[in-house]
């Protein structure tokens, strides 16, 4: 098989199931719709009162007691709904397009004992301390999405994923200090991001230029420009694990060895 001209190569990134456990971890707005006709819900989306994706892909959704939803779950014949989550990955600054990606999981939605729902609350709890889990039986209830499938959306493409394939997957290393970081690089170090352009396509360099994403493979960037926006990915040497290493792969981006605090 002859090989595609490096210039044509897309640059590396985090694969479908990495990328999608960490738009999963960062816990970003929810959303639930049935998948299946029901009586009362019209196949309207529900926010939930909170929402929490495990690690194995299987989903917290907390309900109030009278809920159609939870009505409608409780009353099949089975005890569960079918239903799809959509989860949506916001960029940390502000975008005019700011939804960077979606992550769709479908599975039934069914709701737990009083006593599985209490163990479940306080096993969230341990990780992510939310006031809302202590009303777990006093007026609200918490159902279980046990997932069936999950497609992954997003500038790569669109992907289908397994549970197994997702649940075996880590998050990225930078996924909780992302959106400190590219907000700290828009608001500190608009030079840098200036100096980022030399890297983008000559007919880019006259639009606006906002940091995107990042993760352990590179740096994104966003250019809204009056014919509409464009991603660009730049590319790190190595793959990267620790803030220092971000900061020597900056430094390369940039092409000023000294620069100093862009990853304060």
């Amino acid at each position: 098989m002859t090989e595609a001209p490096a210039s044509i190569r897309r640059p590396p990134a985090p694969n479908p199931a990495e990328r999608a456990k960490t738009i999963a971890t960062r816990g970003g707005p929810a959303s639930v719709l049935p998948t299946c006709e029901r009586a009362g819900l019209d196949g309207e989306r529900v926010v939930p009162l909170l929402h929490h994706v495990h690690h194995s892909g299987s989903v917290s959704v907390l309900l109030a007691d009278d809920h159609p939803m939870v009505d409608a779950a409780k009353q099949t014949q089975r005890g569960e709904l079918a239903v799809m989550l959509e989860l949506a990955d916001h960029a940390p600054v502000d975008l005019r397009e700011p939804i960077r990606g979606l992550l769709w999981i479908t599975g039934w939605l069914r709701p737990l004992s009083p006593v599985s729902a209490r163990a479940r609350a306080v096993a969230i709890a341990e990780s992510r301390p939310d006031e809302r889990l202590l009303d777990v039986g006093h007026g609200v209830t918490l159902l279980r999405l046990t997932p069936a499938s999950l497609v992954l959306a997003d500038a790569e493409g669109t992907h289908s994923l397994r549970p197994h394939t997702f649940s075996a997957a880590p998050p990225d290393p930078f996924h909780d200090y992302e959106a400190q970081w590219l907000r700290h690089l828009e608001s500190e170090h608009a030079d840098v991001v200036g100096q980022l352009a030399r890297h983008l396509p000559a007919e880019l360099r006259g639009g606006r230029i906002r940091p995107l994403g990042l993760d352990r493979f590179g740096l994104r960037l966003r250019v809204e420009a009056e014919a509409g926006d464009h991603d660009v990915r730049l590319a790190f040497s190595r793959s990267v694990e620790s803030p220092p290493q971000l900061a020597a792969e900056l430094r390369r981006l940039v092409g000023c060895p000294f620069l100093r605090g862009a990853s304060g």
